[in-house]
């Protein structure tokens, strides 16, 4: 064999060897990079394809897929964030250690995809407030840190050794729009706010509304409005909630606000039976399933099965220290209506605002054409009328369940 054929053979198996190194940098890169992550990532982790010449050198802006994320190098801002959420398919939303299926793990897996913090840890996160299972919220609120395009501005954090750049634009990132092409479609952002650093959603909230959704059916709706102005005061809601003394609660003094029931709608005359009304309450803060309590005791007293001094005993906890067995309203019909907080200049984005918009009205019609098939066969089957033999449920009937 000559020298230049054993020349040619370790030439052949460097080239070989190169090969199969790039052919394995190839399927790392691919394997750690989703499309996903190429659509949101920050600059710094976006992916661009190089092209090699004939001399081997790569054209164009270099690939840094493989680099750790920064989070060091770039501001940090605290905002409050106003979420809207169909709680139906979630087991609430605060994280649960026995299950992932929450609003709030949701939340955080977008936050953390689009690199907008780096944990949960050193985000600075309060909630306003806790929903139990199967609970939507129209005005969820929650404070955290999240990565900024900033040097300057109201909750605005600059980690040391970093300086601001000319090029800083003038504008924040587009916070809603980043979340909600993350999030599932009944889970949606629908604005944000600079706070200051010291801002808590949690303890800066002046108050909370809820409300719960009821068919008119065969209830005595005005006899209910006026009980439920009885809650309205300072009172101990001990036999109004579920007890929570494993988390701590042993104080169950809350303030209600205000307590009243309305129309859901004036599109429709009061006697229909199939009109929807809504209890509202408003309060400074709420015991664990406290609403839902309050609205058992309502839908007992529109049954004309209590009356309406029967919410005097229950507040009076000298008298009445243990709180009496009664079926507890089901889960789905309330809603967190809204979390105030005053002096937040909240910023939205137009075109997510119709984006949202039409998600919410997709679920909306898809709803609505499911009540409207099951609306006629109501009349002819009679269900609006209370049962003489007691084998019909009533409408109501369905909003209870037992505790």
């Amino acid at each position: 064999m000559s020298v230049s054929e054993e020349a040619l053979q370790v030439q052949v198996k460097a080239l070989e060897l190169e090969v199969e190194q790039l052919k394995a940098q190839l399927r790392d890169r691919s394997s750690c990079v989703k499309e996903e992550d190429r659509m949101m990532a920050p600059p710094c982790l976006t992916p661009f394809e190089s092209q090699v010449d004939r001399g081997g050198r790569k054209k164009g802006r270099r690939a840094e897929v493989g680099r750790v994320f920064d989070f060091s190098a770039h501001p940090r801002r605290h905002v409050a964030l106003r979420l809207a959420y169909l709680g139906w398919q979630y087991q609430g939303f605060a994280v649960q250690e026995n299950t992932d299926n929450t609003v709030e793990a949701r939340l955080f897996e977008a936050l953390l995809k689009t690199r907008l913090i780096q944990d949960r840890q050193s985000s600075n996160y309060h909630r306003c407030g806790r929903t139990d299972k199967g609970v939507s919220a129209f005005s969820q609120v929650i404070s955290i840190d999240l990565r900024s395009s900033q040097f300057s501005g109201l909750g605005v954090t600059i980690p040391a050794g970093v300086e601001g750049k000319p090029e800083t634009p003038m504008t924040e990132l587009p916070y809603v729009k980043i979340l909600n092409r993350v999030l599932p479609p009944d889970v949606r952002v629908l604005c944000w706010a600079p706070v200051h650093t010291s801002f808590s959603a949690r303890f800066d909230c002046q108050y909370r509304t809820y409300r719960y959704y009821f068919p008119h059916g065969d209830l005595d709706v005005e006899l209910m409005a006026a009980a439920a102005r009885r809650y309205e005061g300072t009172y101990d809601f001990r036999n109004f909630c579920k007890m929570d003394v494993g988390n701590g609660v042993l104080q169950f003094q809350r303030t209600i606000l205000s307590a009243s029931v309305h129309p859901a709608s004036t599109s429709h005359p009061s006697v229909d039976p199939h009109h929807l009304y809504f209890f509202q309450v408003k309060g400074l803060a709420f015991l664990y399933h406290q609403v839902r309590c309050m609205m058992a005791v309502l839908l007992l007293i529109g049954q004309k099965l209590e009356a309406p001094e029967v919410i005097d005993q229950l507040l009076d906890v000298e008298n009445n220290p243990r709180k009496p067995q009664y079926s507890m309203a089901v889960d789905y019909p309330l809603v967190l209506y809204e979390c105030h907080f005053e002096g937040l200049c909240w910023k939205s984005e137009p075109e997510e605002e119709s984006q949202v918009l039409c998600c919410l009205h997709q679920h909306w019609t898809q709803a609505a054409v499911k009540a409207q098939i099951r609306h006629p066969p109501l009349y002819s089957a009679g269900c609006w009328r209370v049962p003489d033999s007691g084998t019909t449920a009533p409408c109501w009937s369905v909003l209870a369940v037992r505790v």
